[in-house]
């Protein structure tokens, strides 16, 4: 009976190690372990028994920042006039990116901007599609790829995550720029529509 304890243990251990890193994370980018280990009620010598560094502990709450953030698009009905979906998307994703934009800035520190990237894949193919299906139905623009939208969709909500941590932007001015600019973004250009009819 005693290994199975301990592997609950070990397991409420980790979790609790994790969920402590995503809330000091949030509030100071630059969280040490040893603060992370006092916010998860553990010493020091569990935490690093867990995880042998802050790359690797940075590294498992992305992983499961990631996977919580897919799950709570999921449920989104995208489905219907591509713009008001686009608009419901640009509404919900961008609120996980500013709940989490602590544990981005430390991802991109320790982990590069490419591993967010990647870790990305599956909202990003979420977005592409989505662009692809307004080009196709003729109401997003079709002279810039739907890579390059795409990019500049992320891009613009990680922009604002870094304006809203540095004082500059208000979450409140972000729930309405955030929509108006990637709604200017994929508009169809005046020439483009003109030449369309």
């Amino acid at each position: 009976m005693t290994p199975p304890a301990l592997r609950s243990d070990a397991q409420r251990n980790r979790a609790a190690i994790v969920d402590a890193a995503l809330a000091c994370l949030a509030v100071n980018a630059r969280a040490s372990m040893t603060e992370i280990a006092q916010t998860a009620g553990v010493g020091r010598v569990t935490l690093y028994g867990h995880f042998s560094s802050r790359k690797e502990l940075i590294d498992a709450a992305a992983a499961q920042t990631m996977r919580r953030a897919e799950a709570e698009l999921a449920p989104l009905n995208l489905d219907g006039d591509p713009a008001a979906a686009l608009d419901l998307l640009v509404r919900s994703s961008w609120r996980l990116i500013d709940d989490y934009h602590g544990l981005i800035a430390a991802a991109e520190d320790e982990l590069g901007s490419d591993y967010i990237r990647e870790h990305h894949d599956a909202t990003m193919l979420l977005v592409r599609h989505l662009i692809e299906r307004g080009q196709h139905a003729g109401v997003f623009r079709t002279d810039l790829s739907s890579h390059w939208l795409t990019a500049c969709y992320f891009s613009l909500l990680h922009g604002a995550a870094a304006e809203i941590r540095a004082g500059r932007l208000k979450e409140s001015e972000a729930a309405t720029a955030l929509p108006s600019t990637i709604k200017s973004l994929v508009a169809v250009p005046a020439a483009e529509d003109s030449r369309a009819h």
